[in-house]
């Protein structure tokens, strides 16, 4: 990509999220616990002190789903909400600490803030790793794919198949975040557990996509000199499962589920357990990706035969395999 478009998207970026930005500080700014009634807010400021949850997808609709879209449509390409999920949950804990009605136990609140910076730091520097540190330089491969698959019909169903599933799942998947700043109970043994939980998906899903990006870049090096390239990345994390940085995306919100569940709102394991359903379903659309490439189809199905799929195990022997099969 040229550096013209690439500083262009980079400013497109990072001003698009200033409407919410300056709506959610003027409600903020009409607030005052100490002299001002709710009662007596104009009827929208009451109405986003009465419904957080309800504000937030408010925001999230029409600065995301639309503005993004429309950007979407004019720029050809869905690129901005990738980037963006990475960022959001981290607007989220943000807005759901600060919200007038916020309750919560400080430290509890300042754990689940830090770690969701963490999740979000690594993961946007995988992101712009991958994408060579670019802005917009390419969209999801999936979107691609749907955008061939749909033709003409794209331009709208791209509304709701990249922009308006995207909401529902990280405003699912945050919901432990908006439980954490209303629920104010003193510290306990789970809160240690979820915290274990969330680390050790980060860690998992750091080396994984680390450990990914490696095998790519020497593939790229090997491919420049003419070589043979590696087909199937079987080393490390990888060894023991085929998708390890799955994996530890996975811990990582169920590590937030264990904090909401201990504070009696277990249901909000809805958004994790719907968004693992998805990841399952993302896990089968890649490896039937892999089979289509016929350099890597046959060494893929014996690393099929013998690894895990998610969660990190022990290699299966094919003598094994093959008796299972007889």
């Amino acid at each position: 990509m040229a550096s013209g478009g690439n500083i262009k998207n980079a400013v497109i970026a990072l001003l698009v999220p200033l409407p919410s930005i300056f709506f959610y500080l003027s409600f903020l700014n009409h607030y005052d616990d100490s002299s001002i009634d709710p009662q007596k807010f104009q009827s929208l400021w009451a109405w986003c002190y009465h419904h957080p949850l309800l504000l937030a997808n408010a925001l999230f609709f029409f600065n995301v789903n639309i503005l993004f879209w429309v950007i979407g449509q004019i720029q050809s390409s869905h690129w901005m909400i990738d980037p963006y999920w990475t960022v959001i949950p981290v607007m989220l804990v943000h807005y759901y600490a600060t919200h007038p009605l916020a309750h919560y136990d400080l430290w509890r609140s300042r754990i689940v803030i830090l770690l969701t910076w963490v999740w979000s730091i690594r993961l946007t520097h995988n992101y712009f790793r991958r994408e060579k540190w670019q802005w917009g330089a390419r969209e999801d491969w999936r979107f691609t794919e749907m955008s061939q698959q749909y033709g003409k019909q794209w331009w709208w169903i791209s509304f709701f198949a990249v922009y308006v599933s995207q909401q529902m799942f990280l405003i699912g998947l945050s919901l432990p975040l908006y439980v954490v700043h209303t629920v104010n109970k003193p510290l306990s043994i789970w809160d240690l557990v979820a915290i274990l939980v969330c680390v050790g998906g980060l860690v998992i899903a750091y080396y994984a996509d680390t450990q990914l990006y490696d095998f790519v870049s020497r593939n790229n090096k090997l491919k420049g000199l003419g070589k043979p390239l590696v087909p199937v990345l079987d080393s490390g994390l990888w060894y023991y499962s085929r998708h390890p940085n799955y994996f530890g995306e996975q811990l990582w919100w169920w590590g937030l589920v264990v904090f909401a569940w201990s504070l009696g709102y277990g249901w909000t394991l809805v958004g994790a357990l719907v968004n693992t359903l998805c990841l399952a379903y993302v896990t089968r659309l890649v490896e039937e990706r892999m089979l289509k490439q016929e350099s890597r189809a046959e060494a893929f199905r014996l690393y099929q035969k013998t690894t895990s799929v998610w969660a990190p195990w022990f290699k299966s022997s094919l003598s094994g395999v093959k008796n299972k099969s007889a």
